[in-house]
């Protein structure tokens, strides 16, 4: 297949692993860099710059959601898929927390690694256009980030600020969960007075309200159980 020149940097401790993820990705375009551990990870995404990252949550030489938070602290974006033992709802939670793109239990199926490394390159993209202060439009609904605006065709819909922080954040990470601390944190509104879960759950049901056919089955603003919400353009 041709090289699509996309650069995905495989961390885990497993050669066996990393050899069939290497030899799977290269087929379908992608070139893959290989690492044991994430001793020196820093060093490696500095010298190869790489896309994308595939982590393993355990690793010997430490835990792989410690190191993708530490590398959020340092404000970097580079996407990370967490390879996790165990498929429990705490694990996942704890590796989307730590900031985290996306998560995949063992043992997986290349095939489905490969599906979850070309959506969350998509979502990057179109994280990277809404950064730009491009209009977001999903459906018949358009949101423009410059004038804080949501429409549906040429009619304005109507938002208390706090909800237009909500959507903006949900909106800016599209497809990735979110959790209700972290949308509490990107979607406070001191004009609104404090937040708390609960007033994240009324304003997610508002904005359904505003924008889903049917709010108690969400097309676009999606329930991640266990974890928080996601929208899904």
């Amino acid at each position: 297949m041709e090289k699509n020149h996309t650069k995905v940097l495989v961390v885990d401790d497993d050669p066996a692993l990393r050899q069939l993820l290497a030899d799977y990705l290269n087929r379908h375009g992608y070139d893959t860099l290989l690492a044991p551990d994430g001793s020196d990870l820093e060093t490696r995404i500095e010298r190869y710059c790489p896309d994308l990252i595939v982590l393993d949550r355990m690793m010997p030489d430490g835990d792989g959601a410690e190191a993708c938070r530490r590398l959020r602290q340092q404000g970097e974006d580079i996407p990370v898929i967490l390879l996790t033992g165990r498929d429990e709802t705490v694990d996942r939670v704890i590796g989307l927390e730590a900031g985290a793109d996306d998560y995949l239990g063992k043992p997986f199926d290349p095939r489905e690694l490969l599906a979850r490394i070309e959506a969350v390159l998509r979502r990057k993209k179109g994280a990277s256009a809404f950064i730009k202060g491009k209009p977001v439009e999903f459906g018949p609904f358009v949101f423009d980030p410059a004038t804080r605006q949501l429409s549906r065709g040429s009619t304005p819909i109507k938002l208390t600020g706090g909800e237009v922080n909500l959507l903006e954040a949900l909106v800016a990470n599209p497809g990735k969960p979110l959790s209700r601390d972290r949308l509490l944190a990107l979607a406070r509104d001191d004009e609104e007075g404090e937040r708390n879960d609960r007033a994240i759950d009324i304003a997610i049901l508002r904005l359904r309200r505003a924008i889903e056919d049917d709010p108690k089955q969400p097309r676009w603003i999606q329930t991640v159980w266990g974890v928080g919400y996601r929208f899904s353009p």
